[in-house]
């Protein structure tokens, strides 16, 4: 049934917006699938951060107009079948790959990876490249490897002192071992020390003075009394 200009228009519309967004797709067409094979392809691919679309070749020219994906969306011819996103093409391509293993109907038309349109050999490559995540898993790994080594390094001389030391505790290497008695060490006797006495400065003797014998007074001597009177008389 034909589609009106109108929901021409509104599909047009609806899958640009859809589209406006991608930086990577990959065009497959298949001969022939069942409902429950379209459903887990789906599902797939939306586990890969991406869409699908079965599209019409016209207006996915038109809708893809001014997007980054519009050069492999030109001159499509045969049934088409679009998956798009806007985050890891690695990661669409490997799931795509992935499920045609088991679903030889489906193949790949072309790709497109950030406006580069791609060809079904590349885009084969592209699914056996390492994914983003994985890139990103082994720069981190790159830039922690001295560190993480550093940390095994001093885990590996911990766990090495631990072994050491439990060993030596076993083996009583660390038992406090018998107090020896400490020498008795002799004091010298003190030898008498003589003292000497000092010289006791003696007093100088005083020499006796000689009292000076105070003159005696004599007495007037009283004239004796004559005891003749008339001899006195006559001296």
């Amino acid at each position: 049934m034909a589609l009106t200009k109108a929901k021409k228009a509104v599909k047009i519309e609806q899958l640009t917006h859809e589209l406006e967004g991608s930086t990577s797709a990959i065009i497959g067409t298949f001969a022939k699938l069942t409902v429950s094979q379209d459903f887990e392809l789906r599902k797939v691919v939306r586990s890969a951060g991406g869409r699908y679309r079965v599209v019409k070749n016209k207006l996915a020219a038109l809708a893809s107009k001014g997007t980054k994906i519009e050069h492999a969306l030109q001159g499509l011819k045969g049934v088409s079948s679009v998956a798009y996103t806007s985050g890891d093409p690695v990661a669409l391509a490997k799931a795509l790959s992935t499920w045609m293993q088991e679903n030889a109907e489906f193949t790949f038309k072309l790709g497109i990876v950030d406006g580069q349109v791609i060809t079904v050999e590349e885009v084969k490559q592209l699914a056996t490249m390492p994914s983003k995540e994985q890139i990103f898993s082994k720069l981190l790994f790159l830039i922690n490897a001295p560190a993480q080594r550093l940390v095994t390094v001093m885990n590996a001389v911990g766990r090495d002192v631990a072994v050491v030391l439990n060993q030596a505790v076993e083996q009583g290497k660390f038992a406090a071992p018998a107090a020896a008695e400490a020498p008795v060490v002799e004091v010298p006797k003190a030898e008498p020390v003589a003292v000497a006495e000092a010289p006791v400065a003696e007093a100088p003797k005083a020499e006796p003075v000689a009292a000076a014998e105070a003159p005696v007074a004599e007495a007037p001597r009283q004239n004796q009394s004559p005891r003749n009177p008339s001899k006195q008389l006559l001296l």
